[in-house]
């Protein structure tokens, strides 16, 4: 049985790498002049650098329970929260060229 503790920890790595992911997203969509590049950028670099949190969190701090199999850790840890991200970036942020940036001036 899981504890209050496990579905707290699971809760807070869950809710930190879809913050990563929908950061990454938006940094790869600002840096990329190019629609499938960001996309592709998200889904390699994104699952591993997803992965890789995922393992510092679950493995060096403890948060977390025990999920049984990998395939289960890499599905509702890495891909349900890279998809969230990207999401919530692409659905609910304005797209980069819709944004205003001030021009800027040499001193």
């Amino acid at each position: 049985m899981v504890s209050v503790a496990d579905a707290i920890g699971l809760a807070i790595i869950l809710l930190l790498n879809s913050i990563v992911a929908a950061l990454l997203t938006r940094f790869f969509r600002v840096r990329l002049a190019t629609s499938w590049g960001s996309l592709v950028y998200v889904a390699f670099v994104g699952s591993i650098v997803l992965l890789a949190l995922t393992l510092v969190l679950g493995g060096a701090l403890g948060l977390g329970p025990n999920l049984g199999s990998p395939a289960v850790v890499v599905l509702g840890v890495v891909a349900l929260p890279l998809s969230l991200g990207a999401t919530f970036d692409y659905f609910w942020m304005p797209a980069p060229e819709e944004i205003e940036v001030p021009d800027r001036r040499a001193t």
